[in-house]
């Protein structure tokens, strides 16, 4: 699977990484991709992330899996993920605006947050020495439930894609 992040979004929104914002932008922005070079790693997918340049923008690698873009001063990040949503794929942002066109383009809008706490449950939990594993099952949230139409345990299909697109990140 494509996914293309809003790469700013992501690490203002993480705990972890917008603590290493206030060292500098190029830390958290190899935090950011190491982690998604990982995810990369274990399931197959590929990833772009997208961040908000200067002057004519540009592009590079991250690490493994991870390809990196900036926006040029004329374009934000924002525009040049709804141009590539039309090929596809998931979109992780907050931002309504991008959210919404990657749904146009016919793209999974997955929502920053969804994306981040899907990553820590990926991650290998800590325990203390002997003791057992964590059931991951047993921690599954319910999906809201509210009034509409047709079987009202199926979840709508914008979100079947977006369990579909989460569940690669295990």
């Amino acid at each position: 699977m494509r996914w293309l992040v809003d790469g700013y979004n992501v690490i203002r929104r993480s705990p972890d990484l917008s603590g290493l914002e206030r060292q500098g932008l190029e830390p958290a922005r190899a935090a950011l991709c190491r982690q998604l070079a990982g995810l990369a790693r274990a399931s197959g997918d590929t990833f772009t992330v997208v961040f908000d340049g200067q002057g004519a923008g540009g592009s590079g690698l991250g690490a493994g899996g991870v390809r990196v873009l900036f926006s040029s001063a004329r374009e934000t990040a924002d525009r040049v993920i709804a141009r590539l949503a039309r090929d596809g794929g998931a979109v992780v942002s907050s931002d309504r605006a991008v959210r919404e066109a990657a749904r146009r383009a016919g793209a999974t809008s997955i929502s920053t947050e969804d994306f981040l706490a899907r990553l820590e449950r990926a991650r290998p939990p800590a325990r203390a020495e002997g003791e057992p594993p964590v059931d991951k099952d047993e921690e599954a949230d319910e999906a809201p439930r509210g009034p509409r139409k047709g079987n009202p345990r199926r979840l709508s299909k914008e979100d079947r894609a977006k369990a579909r697109a989460l569940d690669r990140l295990r």
